[in-house]
């Protein structure tokens, strides 16, 4: 009897050490939680990993599942980004991290010290959370709920880009547009607005309208690549956004998790309406934009 059980525990062990140095497909895991959707962490973590010096992205299977690999001197380590949402403003995140060249002397280190290995990936994973939490102070999304996008025609220019090209793309032609309306005396309708008429979660891009509301005549004015658009009433989802129009897409994604967890269908196609002039300055945070995304009927 007492054979049989030091066999089992030896085949116990022994698993466990062959999963442990040769299957276990990570040497090291960091947990996190913060108080944010999985959107925001999406995109805080892409924006900061592009600013290091030797980071590249690998593949986003999804949302909540992002690789990236930093070099470090003669290491390299790869990341996997894995986040959860716990509830309606909590997220929590696992870091799994494997240094490429030296895994199984970390392996074999970890159990009887801290190494450079762990201290780097820790030093790392906090850097991170601290430019997320301070990205976190810059802005602010409400959800309001159900509501209805309004009947507008719109004078557009059609762009694409990333995300995080967008407000430069309505930068570029909120001149164009207010001088061509300027020339001909045109009515406007209403402030600025964005309508995303293609958004590609996987890749971060989107093509999408950038318009002046103007009041419909028969002598609008006509130039190259101006085009008219008529934006129909609609029942959506709406949320407030205050802080710069670079990140307004957080509410998009704010939209998308309400929708989600409210078991509402919805077209993935946000329309923004911009109250404040981003030319004019001033405390970022008074910026206000109101988000819809529409119900599908």
């Amino acid at each position: 009897m007492g054979k049989k059980i030091g066999l089992f525990f030896g085949v116990v062990v022994l698993s466990f050490l062959l999963w442990y140095f040769f299957l276990k497909p990570h040497d090291y895991v960091v947990r996190f939680e913060v108080k944010a959707l999985p959107g925001t962490i999406n995109q805080t973590l892409k924006f900061w990993g592009n600013q290091l010096e030797d980071n590249e992205f690998l593949e986003q299977n999804d949302l909540l599942n992002i690789e990236n690999r930093i070099k470090f001197n003669d290491s390299t380590y790869t990341y996997h980004w894995k986040i959860e949402s716990q509830n309606d403003s909590i997220s929590k995140v696992k870091v799994y991290v494997t240094d490429d060249e030296h895994s199984l002397a970390n392996r074999l280190a970890i159990p009887f010290s801290e190494t450079d290995f762990e201290k780097r990936t820790k030093r790392t994973v906090e850097e991170f959370t601290k430019a997320l939490k301070d990205h976190l102070l810059s802005f602010r999304v409400t959800v309001t709920g159900k509501d209805e996008i309004s009947s507008k025609y719109c004078a557009c220019f059609s762009l694409k880009g990333t995300q995080r090209e967008k407000a430069r793309g309505m930068m570029e032609y909120y001149s164009l547009l207010s001088n061509i309306m300027a020339q001909k005396k045109v009515v406007l309708d209403g402030t600025p607005l964005l309508k995303v008429t293609k958004w590609n979660m996987q890749k971060d891009s989107i093509s999408y309208d950038f318009c002046f509301p103007v009041i419909k005549s028969d002598s609008l004015p006509k130039t190259e690549g101006l085009s008219y658009i008529q934006i129909e009433k609609q029942t959506a989802i709406r949320a407030v956004y205050h802080g710069n129009y670079i990140t307004s897409d957080r509410a998009w994604y704010a939209l998308v998790d309400y929708a989600k967890k409210n078991n509402i269908a919805i077209d993935q196609k946000p329309l923004e309406i911009f109250h404040t002039n981003p030319n004019m300055g001033g405390d970022e945070l008074q910026w206000e934009a109101e988000v819809f995304m529409p119900v599908q009927e």
